[in-house]
């Protein structure tokens, strides 16, 4: 059933930030202020390989932009190393939060993987409760899903599941598999996936990133009801059509999937074939310094580039927040907020 949705706001908005949007598929981790990263690394006297706090974003794009999934996720070593404590978590949660409220978000879930500052000595839990903390300071209707690292095996990721719904009650409302996907199938950690489910929890994937699009299909068939990325799940009409089947809600993020090589171009994105196929997607930014974006911009390219018209663009809004993991009060209150901005 295609989702109803009112009428869009007209003229189409030259400045987007004042366009009123749900964002499902943002990383903390890969969203940090520059000024915040160089500030944190400085106080503990972390080395960077740049020399000054607005470099950052030029460095992250220089790596972000190679056109592989591997590459692009060597900025976080950077981001995780700076956050390995639990005051630079609560700091960088709410900064971001607050940048995604200036950004005109009406709704927003962020991402986060607690059991990657466990090198630092950090337990899981900390990090976890230091970042809802920092989300709990936003009057913007936010939720946390706790991301499984599938390269740090199945044991790590059904230890990530079980302290996602042990926070449920806390602010967690998702959980997710994030991480290098070739090599590391979802089936690979089903468990995770059961524990999370059985849980409460929504469950998202990253899937036909940057393996084949029919990793999406297992990634349903195991429980998710959103996929991360997916992109390449429009390479076989057999696979697009049992997504749309399945109902499947595609959270697509166009320059992160252009800078790992997922797509060639904004320009040519896979997201119009999505949408002619009748695929569910809305659109995120993923990692707000590591692709030097913000969803107003992502939803700019998309018009500008891709072609992609304000009642599409409007309609993503209404099917983010119909496939949002947050409560009904946060969904509602989400609701008359899009309605209430011009």
């Amino acid at each position: 059933m295609p989702v109803v949705t009112p009428h869009p706001p007209t003229p189409l908005p030259t400045n987007w930030q004042a366009f009123p949007k749900v964002s499902l598929h943002e990383h903390i981790d890969g969203s940090l202020r520059p000024h915040t990263l160089w500030e944190l690394c400085q106080a503990r006297g972390i080395p960077l390989p740049w020399s000054r706090a607005e470099n950052a974003s030029m460095w992250m794009n220089s790596h972000a932009i190679k056109g592989q999934l591997v590459s692009y996720l060597e900025g976080f070593k950077h981001t995780v190393v700076a956050m390995a404590n639990p005051a630079a978590c609560e700091r960088v949660a709410r900064e971001l939060c607050e940048d995604a409220h200036s950004d005109g978000c009406v709704l927003a879930e962020f991402r986060f993987a607690p059991q990657l500052f466990g090198a630092w000595g950090i337990p899981p839990e900390s990090a976890l409760e230091a970042v809802l903390c920092g989300l709990a300071h936003s009057t913007l209707p936010c939720g946390l899903i706790v991301c499984g690292m599938r390269h740090l095996g199945a044991d790590s990721t059904r230890a990530a599941a079980a302290l996602a719904a042990r926070y449920r009650a806390h602010g967690v409302v998702g959980f997710d598999l994030a991480g290098p996907e070739m090599g590391f199938p979802p089936s690979e950690h089903a468990e995770a996936l059961h524990l999370a489910r059985e849980g409460g929890l929504g469950i998202t994937v990253h899937a036909g990133e940057a393996d084949a699009g029919h990793r999406v299909l297992e990634a349903a068939r195991l429980g998710a009801t959103r996929i991360g990325h997916g992109v390449r799940v429009v390479d076989d009409p057999a696979w697009a059509e049992e997504a749309r089947e399945r109902g499947l809600h595609f959270e697509v993020c166009p320059s992160s999937n252009v800078h790992t090589g997922a797509a060639r171009s904004v320009a040519t994105h896979p997201i119009k074939t999505m949408l002619d196929a009748g695929l569910n997607v809305s659109c995120a930014p993923d990692n707000r310094l590591v692709s030097g974006t913000t969803l107003s911009r992502e939803l700019a390219l998309l018009h500008t580039e891709r072609g992609l018209d304000l009642p599409t663009l409007w309609d993503m809004q209404h099917r983010a927040l119909a496939a949002s993991f947050l409560p009904p009060s946060a969904r509602a209150q989400a609701a008359l907020a899009l309605e209430m901005q011009p």
